[in-house]
């Protein structure tokens, strides 16, 4: 079989298409056959080594996928070759056929089709986590998404309107936020391209204030950090929540008094850590998507799709923060 490779530390160039064997599933396991890996800012980083997990080389990035079930390991009760399923691989995923935990994986709703499948857990995962857990959202908030137009921002804005909340979309220009805006936004912002001066932070924070409203954001999900955070936070609300999901655009240094004279809360959104630690409640977390999206109350925006070969190139187009929606690869 075929894999995309990592054998060296560096960027998506450096990454090889190998063949290899086909892994055997052990006990407890599932072999896949891969139809579709989706890609995520991660992928980006554990390339590099900069990520918090590091696998050892050669490895394949891709963290999540949707596929066939091709064969069953010992002891696998519930599943059965043909099945079709999505599944968290962490890293791996951007191969042909990969081995998972059976208790990892999850059955595709009928009428979804693997591309968005494979879409779903990692973004749409993060933030229904976020959102609820970290954020406590509730009907009628106001939630401020920066990044809207990526597959973690859609995610939001999707999941937020579906709780009942208000959205303001932040985007970096008028096409991605009318992309938000198809999403369900109520209002976008376009921010400039940082770095900014002190003037330009105090106009993007009055331009957050402006869309959000007298009360402010309740909840402001961060999704690319750096110069955008602190115009943000100054935009929150009376006990309002700033959720910290990534930080593509660098990580911000927040000026803490700001969260004494709001008493608002600061709150970090580590989905990888929490679906290991509360497996429980990650399952039926993502029972309740696949519901959702059954239902047609999600729908991930899948904007373009790449052959395995080219698995590199999908990685590149997110680094450079370029995507819009989700890239998948798929291997057929």
């Amino acid at each position: 079989m075929k894999a995309l490779r990592s054998h060296e530390v560096g960027g998506p160039e450096t990454l090889t298409l190998d063949e290899v064997e086909v892994p055997m599933p052990g006990k407890g396991q599932l072999l896949v056959d891969v139809k579709a890996c989706a890609i995520n800012f991660p992928d980006t980083l554990i390339i590099r080594d900069m990520y918090q997990f590091k696998p050892p080389r050669p490895f394949s990035p891709g963290g999540e996928i949707a596929g066939v079930v091709e064969a069953v390991g010992e002891g696998v009760e519930g599943w059965q070759v043909g099945d079709k399923v999505l599944g968290g691989t962490g890293n791996g995923g951007l191969a042909e056929k990969v081995v998972m935990d059976a208790g990892r994986v999850f059955k595709i709703p009928e009428g979804v089709s693997f591309e968005q499948a494979a879409s779903l857990l990692m973004t749409y995962g993060t933030t229904i986590h976020g959102l609820k857990d970290r954020g406590h959202i509730k009907e009628g908030d106001t939630v401020l998404v920066l990044g809207a137009a990526g597959g973690v921002g859609l995610s939001a804005v999707e999941l937020a309107k579906a709780f009942g909340a208000r959205v303001v979309a932040a985007v970096s220009t008028e096409a991605k936020g009318e992309v938000a805006r198809k999403a369900g936004a109520d209002e976008v912002v376009i921010y400039p391209r940082a770095p900014f001066d002190k003037d330009t932070s105090k106009e993007l924070a009055n331009a957050f204030k402006a869309a959000c409203g007298p009360e402010g954001a309740n909840i402001v999900y961060d999704i690319v950090g750096g110069d955008y955070s602190e115009p943000a936070l100054r935009s929150i609300a009376w006990e309002g929540r700033f959720l910290v999901v990534g930080f593509p655009a660098g990580i911000a240094k927040m000026p803490l008094n700001l969260t004494l004279l709001k008493s608002c809360d600061i709150a970090g959104v580590f989905w990888g850590a929490f679906t290991a630690r509360e497996p429980e409640l990650y399952r039926a977390q993502v029972d309740e998507l696949l519901t959702m999206l059954k239902e047609g109350r999600i729908s991930p925006l899948v904007s373009e799709t790449f052959p395995l070969e080219r698995g590199g190139e999908a990685i590149a187009k997110l680094e450079n923060r370029e995507a819009v929606g989700k890239l998948v690869v798929t291997m057929d």
